[in-house]
């Protein structure tokens, strides 16, 4: 989890199950990503690393935000990742990924706060880069591809 104002960029590298939270605010063109990699907190033993769950990660990014003086009203979110990458395992580890999406907009709608673009699901992992300066996520895909949300 970081945040970063233009015209510095964020990325996340590696998101397979896993989902990339992009929080920003065009105004200030300020933004902060979260690399959330289970969906809840309370089910784990061991969850000392609050960042890597939906539950608290998306509340910690937001904590973060307000502290660097962004307004959590302003805030716009897109979302990108939870892919279906273990199909030969138990069910419940097998949509992690569909766990992990449903996670994360629970908790955005929580907050009130739009899910403006996203480019989840499917079978395959993503790498995913933000600038504040124009809104926009670039979606790396294995084979070179690329998309902008």
């Amino acid at each position: 989890m970081n945040i970063c104002r233009a015209p510095d960029k964020i990325v996340t590298v590696g998101l397979g199950s896993c989902v990339g939270v992009v929080l920003f605010d065009e105004k200030s063109k300020t933004a902060g990503l979260v690399h959330v990699m289970l969906p809840d907190s309370s089910k784990m033993k061991n969850n000392s690393n609050i960042i890597k769950f939906a539950d608290t990660g998306i509340d910690a990014l937001i904590n973060a935000l307000e502290e660097a003086g962004i307004r959590k009203c302003n805030l716009k979110a897109k979302i990108a990742g939870g892919a279906c990458m273990f199909t030969f395992v138990s069910n419940e580890i097998g949509s992690i990924g569909r766990q992990n999406v449903d996670a994360v907009r629970a908790k955005l709608q929580e907050h009130k706060i739009k899910i403006v673009a996203e480019d989840v699901g499917d079978k395959y992992g993503r790498t995913i880069k933000f600038d504040p300066s124009n809104c926009e996520l670039e979606i790396s895909k294995s084979g070179n591809q690329k998309k902008i949300i």
